[in-house]
């Protein structure tokens, strides 16, 4: 089945801002956003309507290759989600010393920026990130 979510040209300071989702979570939203592009020193794209993805990678899906984001975050109403592509079973050490969160096999959910440290969660980036690379051949410069 081909991946639906696809690249756009929407300004994801749009989507941020445009999010169902408090005030103080939009603020965080822009903060996590200038995060990962530090980190990952991509430009981000919009895939679909509310995802914030960095890079792109080609993924095999049965008999058909597909592409998707490197890394990623989105805002909701309940939590930011910080998209990890490579999941978090191996950051024990790390997630122990982030602070107040939730996880899901590619998500970390976050309540507040305020509730975490962000140097931890920069490592938790950056280790997704070098091991995205390792994996596949990652197009950081991507744009639609």
């Amino acid at each position: 089945m081909a991946n639906k979510t696809q690249p756009t040209h929407v300004d994801p300071l749009e989507v941020i801002h445009n999010a169902n989702a408090p005030d103080f979570r939009k603020a965080d939203g822009e903060a996590l956003l200038s995060l990962i592009t530090e980190v990952t020193g991509a430009t981000p794209v919009v895939w679909g309507d509310s995802l914030i993805g960095f890079g792109r990678y080609t993924y095999l899906c049965g008999k058909s290759e597909e592409q998707f984001f490197a890394t990623g975050m989105a805002v909701r109403k309940a939590n930011l989600v910080c998209y990890v592509m490579p999941g978090y079973q191996d950051l024990t050490d790390e997630l122990s010393r982030l602070g107040k969160h939730k996880i899901g096999k590619g998500c970390l959910y976050l309540t507040r920026l305020e509730h975490v440290d962000l140097g931890v969660l920069k490592e938790i980036i950056q280790r997704g990130v070098d091991e995205m690379n390792q994996r596949y051949q990652v197009q950081w410069d991507f744009r639609p």
